[in-house]
């Protein structure tokens, strides 16, 4: 049986979680997702504990460029942290069920607050290539919904409320560090979007487009963590530079050169998290 055709049931999930804990010291408060090339921010991590994902029982292995399948515990600022370098993808043909199962085992390690980091292209103008933007709201066109199928009110409650899916206060301690925010609008990828589909995005109100983070975004709410979601805008969105084309190398190497500044924005949100 491959890891696609796992139920990632809440038993399933106990099960890795329980994996999990027999290597960690102590129980993580908060968890990072690194998107794609953005590994670097494991460099901020102290009393690093190194976990490899393909030992986890259930979970599902990235094949994504970028996205390196390591689990890494540790400290920042003495704040108990869990980081997944890397994620999985809906593109890579895995279910709903399977790309949000690494929140759902964070949610059962009892982890408080997701932050959640991609790569996107940049629909609004008026932001500059590699800059980080701070999510506050998205636009889910991905077609489908992880919550979808039988509910386990174990994990969650059947129709959470997504009005503030991203903190207010994460947002405004991101906007005190002088942080432009927009709205990330989900595709399921992997092609990159049309010129007409980022236009149509573009009059919903999206300001970044991209092929990630909606799906847990969603069941690390409905699991009750507070999530904090940073895009870097790594290339300018299809059309709005008619004679650029695209590239997956091009983001990589773009978010590269803002990995350091992510993982700096980190380093002062988690010191404002100790202050709460």
């Amino acid at each position: 049986m491959t890891a696609k055709n796992y139920s990632y049931d809440y038993d399933a999930a106990y099960e890795a979680a329980d994996y999990i804990k027999q290597s960690l010291h102590s129980q993580p408060i908060t968890a990072i997702v690194s998107g794609s090339g953005l590994g670097a921010i494991e460099q901020i991590i102290t009393d690093k504990i190194i976990i490899d994902s393909v030992n986890i029982p259930y979970w599902p292995s990235s094949t994504a460029p970028g996205h390196e399948g390591k689990i890494i515990a540790g400290k920042i600022h003495d704040r108990d942290v869990i980081m997944l370098q890397g994620r999985v993808h809906y593109y890579e043909g895995y279910s709903m069920k399977a790309i949000t199962f690494p929140v759902r085992v964070l949610g059962l390690l009892g982890v408080r607050e997701y932050i959640a980091t991609n790569a996107s292209g940049a629909i609004n103008k008026n932001f500059r290539l590699g800059e980080v933007i701070a999510i506050r709201d998205h636009i889910n066109l991905m077609g489908t919904n992880p919550l979808i199928g039988p509910n386990d009110s174990r994990f969650n409650e059947r129709f959470p409320d997504m009005t503030n899916a991203y903190d207010k206060k994460f947002l405004a301690i991101l906007e005190s560090f002088g942080l432009k925010s927009g709205v990330y609008a989900a595709f399921t990828g992997p092609s990159f979007e049309t010129p007409a589909e980022v236009k149509m995005a573009g009059l919903l109100g999206a300001d970044l487009a991209g092929m990630s983070t909606v799906p847990e975004v969603i069941i690390a709410h409905s699991m009750g963590m507070r999530v904090c979601a940073l895009s870097c805008a790594a290339n300018a969105a299809a059309g709005i530079d008619p004679e650029h084309i695209l590239s997956s190398q091009e983001v990589l190497d773009n978010v590269k050169k803002s990995a350091h500044e992510l993982a700096d924005i980190i380093s002062r949100l988690i010191k404002f998290l100790n202050q709460e």
